[in-house]
């Protein structure tokens, strides 16, 4: 009997991936619901020794030796993140980007996604696709699985920081679990970007009614139901990260941060709950920095383990999104409370959105067909 050992897989284009489904976030939200149930099981896998690492980063020195290799500039990194997830996916993959945000200037986007699905056995491709819209998505998803759990179900006001791309994928998955948002306030660095993420949103969420652009980082947060900080920028001072201030802070009000942040001191008091979307990575990631950590690693759940090091957080006061999922913690308590998630962005959500979307592909015929061998030379 002879061997099959013919390997075939498909490419996925950004158009293919749109037509296989990768913008239906109503889809992604609950499919990041699941991936977050698998988690707190251990049904799954990413690098590093406590299999929680965000991934492997090649950053650039402020003056190289060499006259060829690029110089350190704002966001510039080259990345790549595995994971494996179990339950219904069984697959792994690994998305490899490059990120400068000098790409601006250029029409590009800061980051520039690929992404490889891999059969777990074989470790053979089932896909090669595009990313960026993956990865937006499904980081948009993880608030809005938040939003499900801790947001007040009657939210109606939005403060955003930053309407790019995380800002505009974040308030796609806040409105497929919050139906009622009709305000929306927006900071941004530039009438350009402001401009196009109204016409966004008034082609998108006509039931959004008001949308405001605000000068403040005080009037982004005063008032609204969930606050979101979606913006870029330099790590190292973390005095200059945009603060949230307790005073500012509406009772109730649920905080997603994916980005950039900063507390001050009655924002990290006991009374606000404080949620990681994955415990371990945060533990990863400070034993892979120097300390403080949020100097370097600028998510507000490393500001955490900074404050646990410092005997300033007992460890009970982290709690752990997956576990809400899960139905082992409490969700919102009441509509009082003030709860802030720390979004810090998992291989595994990748690996759960690509196997979702490539088999999609695969049931509508969509995506290129591309032979890797019919017969290895090398075996």
């Amino acid at each position: 009997m002879s061997e099959n050992t013919k390997i075939d897989f498909i490419y996925l284009s950004e158009q293919d991936m749109i037509k296989a489904g990768v913008t239906d976030m109503e889809s992604c939200v609950d499919t990041m619901e699941d991936m977050f149930k698998l988690l707190y099981k251990g049904d799954y896998r990413m690098a590093g020794e406590n299999n929680d690492s965000h991934g492997a980063m090649i950053t650039f020195p402020e003056k190289p030796e060499f006259n060829t290799m690029p110089a350190h500039t704002a966001d510039r990194r080259l990345m790549a993140m595995p994971a494996y997830l179990g339950g219904d996916y069984q697959t792994c993959g690994v998305k490899w980007y490059g990120s400068n945000i000098a790409n601006r200037e250029k029409g590009l986007p800061r980051s520039i996604l690929m992404f490889i699905l891999n059969d777990v056995h074989t470790g053979a491709p089932l896909a090669y696709m595009s990313a960026n819209l993956l990865s937006a998505y499904r980081t948009g998803a993880v608030p809005g699985v938040g939003a499900r759990h801790l947001a007040r179900k009657n939210s109606k006001v939005i403060g955003l920081l930053g309407p790019g791309v995380m800002g505009k994928t974040s308030i796609a998955a806040f409105m497929a679990v919050c139906p009622d948002i009709d305000t929306v306030k927006v900071k941004g660095r530039g009438q350009k970007s402001l401009n196009e993420f109204m016409d966004w949103i008034a082609k998108t969420y006509p039931q959004i009614t008001n949308v405001k652009a605000v000068d403040s980082l005080e009037e982004v947060v005063r008032g609204s139901d969930i606050v979101t900080y979606c913006n870029s920028g330099e790590t190292g001072d973390v005095s200059s990260y945009p603060e949230v201030k307790r005073e500012w802070v509406k009772e109730g009000a649920f905080l997603s941060m994916p980005a950039y942040c900063r507390l001050d001191e009655d924002m990290e008091k006991p009374e606000i709950r404080k949620v990681l979307d994955n415990p371990g990575l945060y533990e990863a990631w400070f034993e892979e920095v120097p300390k403080p950590a949020h100097q370097y690693i600028p998510i507000i759940g490393v500001r955490f383990l900074d404050m646990l090091e410092q005997g300033l957080l007992a460890k009970n006061e982290l709690e752990d999104l997956g576990k809400i999922t899960a139905g082992e913690a409490f969700g919102r308590k009441d509509d009082k409370e003030i709860i802030i998630l720390s979004v810090g962005g998992l291989p595994v959500e990748d690996v759960a959105w690509a196997t979702k979307v490539y088999r999609n592909a695969l049931k509508n015929n969509i995506g290129v067909p591309l032979n890797l061998w019919e017969t290895p030379v090398l075996r």
